[in-house]
């Protein structure tokens, strides 16, 4: 053990280092204080500052990627894959026992990611998609809250829908997400404007695109509140041609 410690001719950053290097090793603040010959009372506080250099080293760390940033959750809605192509994807269709053979959720799927942020905190990014036709509607995020609001949070963004989200691998929802900007880019159609704001955190996929987009194969553009209709369908006739696409429109065309 080290002689009693003149604390008025050891500096405060030499004594504090090796303060960080015995805690550092596992010692208790009792050990620290025999080691260096000092009070458990002198201790302490030193203790309280490396804790507070630690944090503060922690924060300044700079985040990963996205992409990079662990995977918290991937969740996905309930009938997502109603009249899509799975052939080339079987374990992804078995995951959607809520498909059934019509329309279902009327081509739209939900998507969510949560991602590892700071200090407890995650990352939540969601995504709207129109599988049969206009790709990703509309999103969610970058939206940063306590790991304690994710429940509420995702169960909020998925209330629309019937029954609850389903956990889903990540790899389907980048596959799904993206085909889908693909699939409507082919048509003429561009993503919500925010999208580039949430797309790193879904991340690319990998390899091609197992699944066929549209319904059974086939544009099929069902009109939202939202949406201008007749620029819609002139598109489809651009692009897909007259009788090569189906429609189902609430409003008038014109």
């Amino acid at each position: 053990m080290m002689d009693h410690v003149d604390m008025d001719h050891v500096s405060a950053e030499n004594l504090l280092s090796r303060v960080g290097e015995l805690r550092r090793s596992g010692m208790t603040a009792p050990q620290i204080a025999r080691e260096l010959g000092l009070t458990k009372a002198q201790v302490q506080p030193l203790l309280r500052q490396v804790a507070g250099s630690q944090r503060t080293a922690v924060a300044d760390r700079p985040l990963p990627e996205p992409a990079d940033r662990e995977l918290l959750g991937c969740w996905i809605s309930p009938g997502w894959s109603a009249g899509l192509g799975l052939d080339d994807a079987p374990e992804w269709a078995a995951l959607d026992p809520d498909a059934g053979d019509g329309v279902g959720s009327g081509g739209l799927a939900a998507v969510m990611v949560a991602r590892a942020d700071r200090s407890s905190r995650v990352t939540l990014c969601g995504f709207l998609v129109d599988v049969y036709c206009l790709g990703v509607k509309n999103t969610l995020g970058p939206q940063t809250v306590s790991s304690g609001a994710v429940l509420d949070r995702t169960r909020a963004f998925f209330r629309a829908f019937p029954t609850p989200a389903r956990p889903a691998p990540l790899e389907l929802a980048q596959q799904l997400v993206h085909g889908a900007v693909a699939y409507a880019a082919a048509l003429g159609f561009t993503p919500h404007p925010e999208f580039a704001d949430v797309a790193p955190y879904l991340g690319p996929p990998s390899g091609p695109c197992p699944i066929r987009f549209g319904l059974n194969g086939k544009p099929f553009y069902i009109s939202g509140p939202r949406d201008r209709p007749g620029e819609v369908i002139a598109t489809l006739e651009r692009t897909a041609g007259a009788g090569n696409y189906d429609l189902l429109t609430h409003v008038p065309t014109l």
